[in-house]
Order: structure tokens, then sequence, then C-alpha cells
């Protein structure tokens, strides 16, 4: 694009993006609007697989996470994303999904022991559960997602990926259907970062003494573990529960100097 953007332009212009499977998102700074179509042409020419290309619209909303997107190739918003041997169908309109967390994913299930009941909570279209299951197949793993087309496109990703015999989804709010769970899990893991600490108490009550938690949590660079380790320790005292740290780091860059950081714990 040096052909075709000032030399001003090309510094403002966002050099990652995210490719889920045949689909690309991309954000594009208000003062390259005019520029979306050379943009997307670039990134066809360099990405010829490619069938749609989205412009990301201001930051997740809602209960659901979803963001809005304005098309600037194609039309399809469905696709099917490959990831450590697992396929995931998807809309991006239509639920939350990041390949970004692909790495994070992976580690998390090479933890995973033998026979563990595991809980996922905020389970989206079922990336950790699926990849956990293929992972270790003895384990069982219940998905609790509240978005209708996210359980959706879990049951058809369950299906896909021929783990039905060890992942469960569900349907619900998290707060409410962990209640079966109560003193039963081996380990819980908690993959929303923003607003996860409002169902941390639902959490601990799921894991039996020496289950794991895994937390995820937003925090700033100069505070990076500190105000989220403050938090689960008062968390478990005003519980009764003593906790053990086993493990603190960085997962994602989010925004300037704030990362999306899991720390991961034992409940005592």
């Amino acid at each position: 694009m040096k052909e075709q953007l000032s030399d001003k332009e090309l510094k403002q212009l966002k050099t990652s993006f995210d490719i889920i499977g045949d689909i690309i998102v991309i954000e594009i700074p208000k003062e390259l609007r005019k520029k979306e179509k050379i943009i997307a042409d670039a990134l066809r020419k360099t990405h010829p697989h490619v069938k749609t290309i989205l412009k990301k619209i201001g930051e997740r909303e809602g209960k659901f996470r979803l963001r809005k997107f304005k098309k600037i190739f194609g039309e399809e918003t469905e696709t099917i994303h490959k990831e450590y041997g697992c396929i995931f169908k998807l809309d991006v309109t239509k639920v939350y999904f990041s390949p970004r967390e692909s790495t994070e994913r992976q580690r998390v299930a090479e933890k995973i022991k033998p026979n563990e009941k595991i809980l996922v909570m905020f389970a989206g279209v079922g990336p950790y559960a699926i990849i956990i299951a293929k992972k270790q197949p003895s384990v069982k793993v219940y998905a609790i997602e509240i978005n209708p087309d996210a359980v959706k496109y879990m049951i058809e990703n369950v299906r896909m990926n021929k783990v039905g015999d060890r992942v469960i989804p569900i349907l619900g709010d998290v707060a409410k259907k962990s209640e079966d769970f109560y003193g039963k899990c081996d380990r819980v893991i908690m993959p929303l970062p923003k607003g996860a600490y409002k169902y941390l108490k639902y959490a601990i009550k799921c894991a039996k003494p020496g289950g794991v938690i895994h937390f995820y949590y937003w925090a700033k660079e100069e505070d990076l573990f500190s105000e989220c380790v403050d938090f689960i320790e008062k968390t478990a005292k005003k519980m009764g529960r003593k906790i053990e740290i086993v493990d603190k780091r960085k997962v994602l860059p989010y925004g300037p100097r704030k990362w999306k950081i899991c720390v991961e714990f034992i409940c005592l």
C-alpha cells in the first residue's frame, strides 16, 4: 500500500488483525475510513483464501460480549476455524471467539489430569472444553454459556469433533447453573476476564478441596497481579476457604499498559 497511502497514513494503519477461519477481522482508524477498499484489496492479495473482511465498530458490549462490524469485503459471517486439530463452526457477529487465545487454551489443556471433572464457565462455542476433551479423553467437561447462538454452535462443534461422550453443553446463567456443581469439580476455568470477578464465589463453591481454578482478569502493567490476588484471597476468606496460588501469567495485551492475566490457584 506504499504507493496508495501517504507516509502519515501508513503510520496510522493497524498492522495486526485476526483471521478466524476464512474471515479477517481488522481495526481501521477513522482517519483511514476512506481507504477501506484499498486496505481490503491488500489483505485479499496476501490472504487469497479469505471470503469476508470485517471492520470492527466499537467495543464488545452486552451480556453476550458481541461487537458490531462493517463488511468491507464479502457477505458471509459464518466460518469454520481450525485450532490444534479441532474445528469450530461459528458466526463472528453472533458469538464471542478470540483466535488470539489459542496458545492459552492449549496451555490449560496440557495441565489437565486423567479423569478430572471440569467446569468451564462462559464457554462460548466450546473451544476450551473441546480442546481439553481432545487432549485428555478420560475427562468430563461441563460447559456453561448464556448465549443461545453460542450454545447452538457448541453442540454442533461437540458433534464435529466427536467428543459428545466427554463435553456437556449447558445453556444458562453461570450463577444459576453452577449450583448443580457445588463441591464436585476438580477444576473450574473462567476465561471471561471482564466481569468474571462477579462469579468467582460460584467457582470457589464448585471446587472440591484440592480443586484448581483458572481465574482471568484485566490488569494494569504497573499492578499486574497484586490486585487480582488480593481479590481472590479476600473472596476465599469470606467463604471460609484457604487457597494456594500455583501460577500467575500474562495472557494477552489489552490496550496500552493493560493485560489479560491468569491467576491459577488451588482451593484447600
